[in-house]
């Protein structure tokens, strides 16, 4: 009989989306059944570019960011709090969710959904949920109410969440910096980040930077400052971004962007689990753009210690000063020799990408 998965993808990020599809294809190569779930009709349309056909669980529990990726965390604090107590949210999610995992083999939760959290550590249907995480988001939601709550209270709910994890079926950790799979624990699983493999290179002259900027980013004079820093350095520029939809020159999605990554001179992106992990495998620069959003200043603190090549520019909201700091942080990676091509980089990819089929399909065909 088939491996039956239902994937739960949030829509926060369109990392969670990414490695859905990536892993969706993989395990229904591998002869699975998928099916695909989020969290918003954007993250569906985005899904649909890939190929992925998902239904759209609930519209009710997103993460809230500003124009410029910084996290509103008294806006979030209230939105989560209207899913968790208002019953046409999140017990309505689990009365559907309820129906499907009687169905399925297993049910992933990539990241921290509420309600696959609760069902997570509840008789019955625990044993079937595993939790997806990148170490770097799971630390933040931990520290979450660190400065803002009594500590009692931080505590509390810091253990809560730990709990829930805990009694679930396992849990896969990721990490851009994780070297190699590994069990740490019965129900723990470290792995590296998954990503797509590379195709052959597109067919451009000169030098050319991939950029890519998640939906959340929306402020125009970052736009026009990213945009100056690249045309002062002479660079063709790659630029996607959702939150760009309609600017000339860029285009909201691409399902080709890694191709033209792993072949570029440079990456310009937030530091997200999964742009690092790009520039790691494929061995090409990056210029990180930080904003106030905890686990990727996690991210970019740790992008050092693992020897990337990478420049650090945080947004101030002065257009002109942006330029010139994109601009100068781009010549000083530009001057950083990178020789190794992108075919050693797909092995290391389709390596990631196998560790995680195997672990999936272990765990659907362990006896619960």
């Amino acid at each position: 009989m088939k491996p039956r998965i239902l994937y739960l993808a949030t829509a926060d990020a369109r990392g969670h989306l990414m490695r859905a599809q990536l892993l969706a294809h993989a395990l229904i190569e591998r002869g699975a059944e998928v099916e695909v779930l989020t969290t918003s009709d954007e993250g569906a349309t985005f899904l649909g570019e890939f190929g992925i056909a998902a239904e759209v669980l609930s519209r009710h529990y997103a993460v809230q960011f500003d124009e410029r990726q910084n996290m509103q965390r008294g806006a979030t604090d209230g939105n989560v709090a209207r899913y968790l107590f208002d019953p046409r949210h999140m017990l309505r999610d689990i009365w559907r969710l309820r129906r499907r995992i009687a169905a399925v083999d297993l049910l992933v939760n990539d990241s921290f959904h509420p309600a696959l959290l609760v069902m997570g550590c509840l008789p019955g249907w625990r044993r079937k949920i595993v939790h997806v995480y990148g170490a770097s988001l799971r630390r933040a939601l931990l520290d979450n109410f660190q400065g803002r709550l009594p500590n009692w209270l931080a505590r509390g709910f810091a253990a809560a969440i730990s709990s829930e994890l805990r009694r679930a079926r396992a849990c896969l950790q990721h990490d851009f910096a994780y070297a190699a799979p590994a069990r740490v624990a019965p129900r723990l699983f470290n792995l590296p980040t998954p990503i797509a493999l590379a195709q052959l290179p597109q067919q451009v002259q000169g030098p050319r930077a991939a950029v890519y900027l998640n939906p959340h980013f929306r402020d125009p004079q970052l736009a026009t400052g990213l945009e100056q820093g690249l045309a002062a350095m002479g660079l063709q520029a790659l630029l996607v971004g959702e939150g760009y939809a309609g600017r000339a020159g860029w285009t909201p999605r691409d399902p080709q962007w890694i191709d033209a990554a792993a072949h570029s001179a440079l990456i310009v992106s937030a530091p997200g689990m999964a742009a690092l992990s790009v520039a790691q495998v494929y061995r090409r620069p990056i210029l990180l753009l930080v904003t106030d959003q905890p686990e990727q200043r996690s991210n970019a603190a740790r992008a050092a210690d693992l020897g990337l090549v990478h420049e650090v520019v945080c947004w101030s909201g002065d257009a002109r000063l942006f330029a010139i700091q994109v601009q100068e942080a781009l010549q000083r990676l530009r001057a950083v020799a990178i020789e190794e091509g992108a075919d050693a980089g797909s092995q290391r990819a389709r390596q990631r990408l196998d560790a995680w089929v195997d672990c999936l399909l272990e765990l659907a065909a362990e006896p619960r």
